[in-house]
């Protein structure tokens, strides 16, 4: 299952560094390859996970709970919602309990594996993953979540086969396609990563994860105007994403329209004054402290 989209608004008007931030010595233009710099783009940790109720039900599932002491399914939803709430402790324990009443429970294993891997416990994560398909071969989302602690331990063709196999049992899952793409990317295949980005844009055109991995990708093979064009969408779907603002002033630096760029990099400074990329770009193309640049 995709987690929620992100809500699209429009983001128009100047960029301005409000806080000021240590003078930084002029770089040379990124190198094609230097697009890593900015760093793979990565979408929220539960898009993979089977998470499928909503946090308005808690009140009523702990009461399904209090009435059925003994109902796995009860205990795994009710993990789910207080996941999804960000409530790990207590998601953690439903999802033991659900585990403990039915130790054949697929989906509870697989929910237990992202609350897993999301605090780095990887080795555990892959356990509960592996557990998951031992029982059922067909799970889908745990292919998905195995594949990217695979990619993410540089494990390529392991993580090929968890995604390749996830696309053929989901092939509506828009994480599937936009995990096998940073894939892709990671082992310069662009091509092949901007047809699978361009796929899950397809399937959820409200994220703005797709859209800046795939312009990460257009800048690699050299076309800044389709990065760019990607980009503007990004930032419009996602306007506090420093990583799209300050790809797209990247993308539109190497246009060689300069005050868009500063601008672009303005925006990604104000959301956090410190990073580094957006720093150094903002200093490469003569952006000052201050002042005001387009941004549209």
């Amino acid at each position: 299952m995709t987690g929620p989209a992100f809500g699209k608004g429009k983001h128009r008007g100047s960029g301005t560094v409000r806080r000021a931030a240590p003078a930084l010595g002029v770089l040379g233009i990124l190198a094609l390859a230097g697009c890593s710099v900015l760093g793979s783009p990565d979408s929220p940790e539960k898009d993979d996970a089977p998470y499928t109720t909503s946090q308005s039900n808690l009140a009523s599932l702990t009461e399904v709970i209090q009435k059925h002491p003994d109902d796995p399914q009860a205990y795994n939803t009710r993990g789910s919602v207080l996941a999804e709430a960000g409530r790990s402790e207590g998601a953690l324990a439903d999802f033991n309990k659900a585990i403990s009443l039915d130790p054949n429970y697929a989906q509870a294993y697989a929910n237990r594996a992202l609350l897993y891997r999301q605090a780095n416990k990887l080795e555990l994560a892959l356990a509960d993953y592996n557990k998951a398909l031992s029982i059922d071969a067909s799970y889908a989302p745990a292919y998905l979540g195995r594949g990217i602690i695979y990619r993410q331990q540089g494990l390529s063709m392991q993580a090929l086969g968890d995604f390749n196999k996830a696309i053929a049992l989901r092939p509506d899952n828009m994480q599937a396609y936009y995990q096998r793409g940073l894939l892709y990317q990671s082992q310069h295949q662009h091509q092949f990563a901007i047809d699978d980005f361009s796929t899950a844009i397809g399937l959820a055109k409200q994220k703005a994860e797709p859209y800046v991995a795939r312009a990460l990708s257009y800048l690699a093979v050299g076309d800044a105007k389709a990065a760019a064009s990607d980009l503007d969408e990004a930032v419009q779907i996602d306007p506090s994403n420093q990583q799209a603002w300050t790809s797209r002033g990247l993308a539109y630096e190497r246009l060689g329209q300069r005050n868009k760029a500063a601008g672009s990099y303005a925006k990604a400074l104000n959301i956090n004054d410190k990073y580094e990329p957006a720093r150094t770009g903002f200093a490469r193309v003569g952006g000052k402290v201050g002042e005001s640049y387009e941004t549209f």
